[in-house]
């Protein structure tokens, strides 16, 4: 799978839909707690989430994530997020110093990319760190299922930013965190953005073997 930021307004049908979910809730998860709550939005629901979300960039509305922003990161991770921003904004014809570009490539988050559909990936606030690391499990069990479903989709950490929103469209608990979303539905190929391809660091900079 990639990351896919481009998507045709064809909606996944409901029938698919049910299955890769379905499929996803076998991902592992410690003593088979099973921590996740998920929140598709679709239709109606994902429209309004996009209006808002769209809203609050443009007036300036501050962001309230409930698990904080990336921290500043240094060394090969910063030169690894720099050259995946080169290949992206690369792929899009926008120039560094293009801050009007820069800021509509940004917005497009919020637009969701224009996919038909958007779930949101939460967790009760009591679980903490160790619980999160379950829901990155299922989190990348749902995203390869989708891929072999023929679906697009692209992890947000921008669709934590404004998690009352969420919360208050969906009438969720506050005790219910929101980590972040995923934007998902069928690849528009014709979209510049889906041209940027990000290359891995080599298997002796992570793996071990002895």
């Amino acid at each position: 799978r990639r990351s896919v930021r481009g998507y045709l307004p064809d909606p996944v049908p409901d029938a698919v839909l049910r299955e890769v979910f379905e499929l996803a809730q076998t991902a592992p998860s410690n003593c088979n707690v099973q921590p996740w709550q998920v929140y598709v939005a679709s239709g109606a629901t994902r429209d309004e989430l996009r209006r808002r979300f769209t809203e609050g960039v443009a007036s300036g509305k501050a962001m309230t994530p409930d698990i904080g922003f990336l921290p500043a990161l240094a060394g090969t991770h910063r030169t690894r997020q720099v050259e995946c921003a080169q290949a992206l904004y690369g792929a899009m014809g926008i120039a560094r110093d293009d801050k009007a570009g820069r800021m509509r490539a940004t917005l497009r988050n919020f637009e969701l990319f224009d996919a038909p559909h958007v779930c949101f990936i939460g967790m009760d606030r009591a679980f903490g760190k160790l619980m999160a690391l379950d829901v990155g499990m299922y989190t990348q069990t749902l995203m390869l299922v989708m891929a072999a479903h023929g679906i697009g989709s692209c992890a947000q950490g921008s669709m934590g930013y404004y998690p009352q929103d969420v919360r208050e469209v969906f009438g969720i608990d506050d005790n219910i965190a929101i980590l972040f979303g995923i934007s998902f539905g069928y690849e528009d190929t014709t979209v510049a953005a889906n041209q940027a391809r990000t290359v891995r660091a080599p298997l002796g900079e992570s793996v071990v073997f002895r």
